[in-house]
Formats: structure tokens, C-alpha cells, sequence
């Protein structure tokens, strides 16, 4: 029979054992939680301007003066009109100019390619400002710019989330371990003072074990938390499969440009000659693909011209090759032997895209999709062609003059003119174009 003062301390000392319980469950959901946060978002805990600038901006700008396909972005902040005009212009390129706003105006007429509307926050904004404003202490320039692509991938600064989470996990790991042996050892001092023989620790996973055992609401809703956790990484690896085929470098795609078989310079066929992409790409404005033009269709031109401005002689020599084309004889003599292009701009299988849906009936111009060809020699990825990037431009463009100067969509017109109850700008979005059957079957 315990004594009343022995009772007392046993109780009190029973209270504080499921208060130490509460608190190291606390101290566990705590600190998984911000294992968790810092292990997946540190990298958006705050704006990093080089990092957005990378993944958002990089494909058409440069980060130095030298104009790519939009202006070099160094002492942006010294040019363009002060205060809120920055957000609008970012967020609503096509609205601005549509207002008629004098700077925007002197853009476009200086830069046709207009720039995709981008959803980024007004802080996001002005990091990225921030940080191109000065010159960038690494310069990244594009093709189109001056000076080689980095394609060489970041320095070593995005695992500083990882690590963090690694540190705390250790921390949380000793945090435990302290707490057992200290509830051990205020367990032995009770037992020491009442007289009785202290009592051996159990070994940690048989302690472990009957932990869980008298705790098992406890342990669902851990276990829930882990479930929890699990989907969510799997909803970000899984949401990117099939849609990059090349990483150029980690959380970035644009710029990949593979070597061709032939050194075929877009730059000197459709910048300096002028070619329109639709006489080599003879299908975009009639089905889904593009095409990549056969042989006979560089025949037509290269029968007369043997030699290019910069490559000599070799790699038209290789059309011929493929074609069985002999020069001398003016003939085609030998078997052809089919040029095997590395394909740049990939989607999944079970996304669909039409070239002549968003060419003919959209009126997209190459360039929004593929960057400025016309600057390239060798074609690169300079969009990041994600699902995310689409929905934005589909939220984003407006189709209403399409609309009104197509029969075809003169009845849906009218429909969206009743159900919205207006007639300024109708998107992609009001039309459908986000819904999941129009891409995914």
C-alpha cells in the first residue's frame, strides 16, 4: 500500500508523464512540418530573382544589355515608367498595348513578338527587377543575344531546402531521444524516493513498440501526416513525367538544343533569306503536326546552290547523300539514305496540340511558341511547354476578333456575348479552353 504522500506523488508524477507525452507528440508534428515545409519550398519561401528569371524570363531576355528576343533587361528600372506600370506590363502585355499606352506601344514597334502574359506576384516581379537591374554577376545570355548559351546547369544553391530539413530531422531525432532518457530518468528518481529499485529502460524499439500500441490515435494521425506528405511529392514527380524530355538543368528546360545530323542554320534560311517556316513546315496550317520538310524539299533550292555562306560544301553534301543526288551528273543516282533529325520540341502522347488549330483559327505566330527562329542557328527549346504554361496563355489570349471575323464561331459568339454580357474580350478560357478533354484523351 502506497502511502497518501506517495499516492500523491505518483499521480502527479502519472500528470506530468501524459503532459511530457503532449508535448513531445507537439514537438514531433512540429518539427516533421517544418522538415517537411523547408524540404519542398524553401526555394519559394521568398522571390529569388535569378531563379525566376531563369525559369521565366531567360528565354527571351537576356540578363545584360544586349537585346535577345525582347530588350536586355540591365537598368530596366532606369527606363521603364515608375510606379505600378511594371505589374500591368508583366501580368497584361497584350492589355497594354491595347490601352493604347505610349510605352508599351513603343515596344511592340520595336520588338513584334509580344510577350506572354506571366503569373507572377508584384514581389516576384520586382525581385526578378532587382536582380537583372544592376547586370547579373553570372550573365546567362540566350540565342539571339550575344555570347554562348549556359546550358551548364546552376551553381550549387538548391539543395540549401534539402540539407536544412536534414539538420532539422537530426535535431528532431536527438529532441526525442533526450526526452526519453529525461522521462526515464525523472521515473527512476520517483522510484529511488519512494524506495524502490530503478527500473532498466527498455530497448528502444521494444519501448517504441509499446508506444504505439497504447497510443494508436496518436499513430494514425501520424500515419495520416506521412499519407499526406507521400501524395504530395508524388503529385509533383508524377505531374512532370513525359512533359520534359530533356533537363538542361535542374527546374529548367529551355534552352536544350541537341546537334543535328545536318548543321542546318535556321538563322540564314528564315532570318537572312527570309524563307517563310510554312514552305519547309508545309503542314502546319493543315494538320496537327508541323512536319519536319524531307530532303527533295532542300532539292528544291540546292540543286543550284552547292556551297553555303559559312559551311563550305560539307553539309549540303550531306542532303545529297540522303537523297542519292549526284551534283556532277546532275542526276540522282544512288540510294537515299533518310536524315535523322533529333527531334527539340516534345510533348506526352496523351497530350493533344494542334499546329492548324492554333496557326490557322488562333493566328499564334511561330514565335510565341518557339521563340525567335529567325536568330538561330541551331533550334533550342525556348518555351517551358508545361501544362501551366499553356492554361496561363489560354486564361490569357484574347480570341474576341478571331471570333468575329470567323463564321464558323459566329454562334458561339453571340452565346458568349448573352452569358457574360459583354463584348470587349473573350479568352480562350471562356471558350472552352480549359477543359481537360480538349488537350487529354
Amino acid at each position: 500500500m502506497r502511502s497518501k504522500q506517495t499516492e500523491a506523488q505518483y499521480c502527479n508524477h502519472m500528470g506530468n508523464g501524459t503532459a511530457t507525452n503532449r508535448i513531445r507528440i507537439a514537438a514531433i508534428l512540429f518539427f516533421f512540418s517544418f522538415f517537411t515545409y523547408f524540404s519542398t519550398n524553401t526555394a519559394y519561401a521568398q522571390p529569388n530573382g535569378e531563379t525566376i528569371f531563369d525559369t521565366k524570363c531567360s528565354s527571351c531576355h537576356n540578363a545584360t544589355a544586349d537585346n535577345g528576343t525582347g530588350p536586355g533587361l540591365k537598368g530596366v528600372l532606369g527606363r521603364i515608367p515608375k510606379g505600378d506600370w511594371k505589374y500591368k506590363w508583366v501580368t497584361n502585355p497584350a492589355g497594354m498595348i491595347a490601352s493604347g499606352d505610349a510605352y508599351a506601344v513603343a515596344l511592340k514597334a520595336k520588338y513584334p513578338t509580344v510577350m506572354t502574359a506571366q503569373n507572377l506576384s508584384n514581389e516576384e516581379i520586382d525581385a526578378v527587377l532587382s536582380w537583372v537591374d544592376p547586370g547579373p554577376r553570372d550573365p546567362k545570355p540566350v540565342a539571339g543575344g550575344t555570347g554562348p548559351v549556359d546550358t551548364k546547369g546552376p551553381k550549387a544553391d538548391g539543395g540549401s531546402g534539402f540539407w536544412l530539413g536534414v539538420i532539422l530531422l537530426v535535431v528532431l531525432i536527438l529532441l526525442i531521444t533526450v526526452l526519453r532518457f529525461t522521462k526515464i530518468n525523472l521515473r527512476n528518481a520517483v522510484r529511488e524516493k519512494d524506495g524502490q529499485e530503478e527500473e532498466a529502460a527498455m530497448p528502444f524499439f521494444t519501448a517504441a513498440r509499446t508506444w504505439m500500441d497504447n497510443n494508436k490515435t496518436k499513430v494514425g494521425l501520424i500515419g495520416i501526416f506521412f499519407v499526406c506528405l507521400f501524395v504530395r511529392w508524388s503529385w509533383y514527380e508524377l505531374k512532370d513525367v513525359g512533359v520534359y524530355a530533356h533537363e538542361v538543368k535542374p527546374g529548367v528546360w529551355e534552352g536544350y538544343h541537341p546537334e543535328q545530323p545536318i548543321k542546318f542554320s535556321h538563322r540564314i534560311h528564315a532570318g537572312d533569306n527570309k524563307i517563310a517556316c510554312q514552305y519547309c513546315h508545309n503542314t502546319v496550317e493543315k494538320s496537327k503536326t508541323a512536319s519536319i520538310p524531307s530532303s527533295n524539299v532542300c532539292m528544291n533550292c540546292h540543286k543550284a546552290i552547292k556551297q553555303g555562306p559559312e559551311t563550305g560544301k560539307a553539309e549540303i553534301a550531306k542532303i545529297y547523300k540522303a537523297t542519292g543526288w549526284n551534283p556532277d551528273s546532275m542526276r540522282y543516282l544512288t540510294k537515299e539514305e533518310p536524315v535523322k533529325w533529333v527531334k527539340v520540341h516534345n510533348l506526352p502522347d496523351f497530350v493533344f496540340f494542334s499546329h492548324q488549330q492554333h496557326v490557322v483559327v488562333g493566328k499564334q505566330a511561330c514565335e510565341n511558341c518557339h521563340g525567335d527562329v529567325k536568330t538561330m542557328d541551331a533550334v533550342e527549346q525556348q518555351r517551358p511547354l508545361t501544362m501551366g504554361w499553356c492554361i496561363e496563355c489560354h486564361r490569357n489570349t484574347d480570341v474576341t476578333k478571331n471570333l468575329q471575323e470567323n463564321k464558323y464561331y459566329e454562334r458561339l459568339h453571340e452565346n458568349l456575348k448573352k452569358k457574360y454580357k459583354r463584348d470587349d474580350k473573350f479568352t480562350v478560357e471562356n471558350i472552352g479552353g480549359l477543359e481537360c478533354a480538349r488537350c487529354h484523351y
